[in-house]
């Protein structure tokens, strides 16, 4: 069942269950307000008909003209003596009198609704006068007649309920195919991700949580599309770095096989390949490494790093680089920086840095700790700006690049320690690097 409809569904039963309590509630309500109603006008009529007695027929011969004019009137009533515990007229058939009396309802002043045979009766007792206190007039009004009147009024209320309930219907219809259509739309841009025809996914209008969900799809997309390009460029630009050297070797191999180079060629190419062999061992341990970091988290094992100490392992390993390239590397540290890393990856990620800053370098390199950055700093040629968003991707290098994959794997450390790394053109007039790390306390 689609959602629309499942949707519709649940929203009829509970509105079926409410007005089906509500109905059932005010049902059982509406006889107890029509009783008391009733027993108010007979309260009234009462008393008029007392207000005539006691104005035109205050005598015993006007009791008994009295009860003349009450026989006279269209009402249900008795005229009843206390102390003869009899009834002097009354305007109702005898078999009512008699079960009325069996009852002893007129003797109990305690029961509002009087019972004869399968009637019952709403009552009202109003004494004549002060002066007769026995004399007590009693209306009744059968409760068929405002049972008539409940379920007519119970009827027209099923109609309201039967129109509402149609209303509601249609709108919560309209309601929920507007909420779903955006869904439904989003469905299709999902099958179009599936398919991995990022170029037809569309931008689809919603408002609240689908919004947020769309725009979620939306990024997913952007990113899906960003990774599979970025795998495409990996593989090929693997297969060309791990290309090149194996057609050397092999070149060299097959020359050597088949005598086609004398002593000193043979020792060059000896050389040589033992030199690409060293370049693709280089490649495919950078590589094992980057999808370690990329896929298993139990070979990442932080712990607490003073700043000082990692610096100082940087520089005493990246000694011989400097006198090689004769660059000086100079560096300034905050005692009280402490990180929250895996030291031996750490230190591998500015291992990558501070050797791709040396070997851009003129002549110097700064490395600068401050708080919970860690400044890494050259004085080359600077990177461009279009090669910038490029320069922590898998296999792209400058000229003096080895790999392509120092700074990847730099990035890949930094993100999983918790931290950043961004790059911008420096005041020394080259690169500078910036790793920001949490502090440890934040990680803990």
């Amino acid at each position: 069942m689609k959602l629309q409809s499942q949707l519709n569904w649940a929203f009829t039963i509970l509105l079926l269950v409410i007005l089906t309590v509500a109905g059932y509630v005010i049902y059982s309500m509406i006889l107890g307000t029509l009783i008391d109603n009733e027993r108010s006008e007979l309260d009234q009529k009462g008393q008029l008909l007392v207000q005539v007695l006691n104005n035109q027929h205050s005598s015993q011969e006007g009791i008994d003209d009295f009860s003349q004019f009450l026989q006279e009137q269209d009402l249900q009533l008795f005229l009843y003596d206390r102390q003869k515990n009899g009834v002097i007229m009354s305007t109702m058939p005898d078999q009512y009198v008699k079960s009325f009396l069996a009852h002893d309802y007129f003797a109990n002043n305690q029961e509002d609704l009087w019972e004869a045979g399968n009637k019952k009766f709403v009552t009202s007792r109003i004494l004549l006068s002060p002066e007769r206190t026995s004399m007590e007039l009693i209306l009744l009004t059968p409760l068929t007649d405002l049972q008539a009147v409940q379920q007519d009024f119970f009827r027209r209320l099923l109609i309201v309920f039967l129109i509402g309930t149609i209303a509601a219907v249609l709108l919560s219809y309209l309601l929920t195919r507007k909420l779903v259509t955006p869904l439904t739309q989003l469905k299709k841009q999902l099958k179009k991700i599936e398919k991995r025809q990022f170029d037809d996914v569309q931008r689809v209008r919603a408002t609240g949580e689908i919004k947020e969900v769309e725009q979620s799809v939306y990024d997913m997309a952007t990113e899906l599309e960003r990774y599979m390009k970025s795998q495409q460029a990996f593989f090929q630009n693997a297969s060309h770095e791990l290309k090149t050297p194996l057609m050397t070797i092999q070149g060299y191999a097959e020359g050597i096989r088949d005598g086609v180079f004398d002593e000193e060629a043979k020792e060059k190419g000896l050389e040589l390949m033992v030199t690409e062999v060293g370049r693709l061992k280089t490649i495919i341990n950078e590589m094992i490494l980057l999808a370690k970091l990329d896929s298993d988290q139990a070979t990442y094992q932080p712990e607490k790093i003073r700043a000082a100490d990692i610096i100082d392992q940087v520089t005493d390993r990246a000694l011989p680089l400097m006198n090689e390239q004769n660059v000086e590397l100079t560096h300034h540290v905050n005692d009280d920086s402490v990180f929250l890393a895996d030291s031996e990856k750490l230190l591998q990620a500015l291992l990558n840095v501070t050797f791709n800053a040396i070997r851009h370098a003129h002549s110097q390199v700064s490395i600068t700790v401050e708080t919970q950055m860690i400044s890494i700093a050259d004085d080359g040629e600077g990177i461009p700006e279009d090669f910038m968003p490029h320069i922590f991707h898998r296999f792209v290098k400058g000229k003096s690049g080895e790999t392509g994959l120092g700074l990847a794997i730099a990035r890949a450390v930094v993100e999983q320690s918790g931290g950043d790394i961004t790059v911008e053109n420096a005041q020394l007039g080259g690169a500078r690097f910036m790793i920001t790390l949490p502090k440890s306390e934040s990680m803990l």
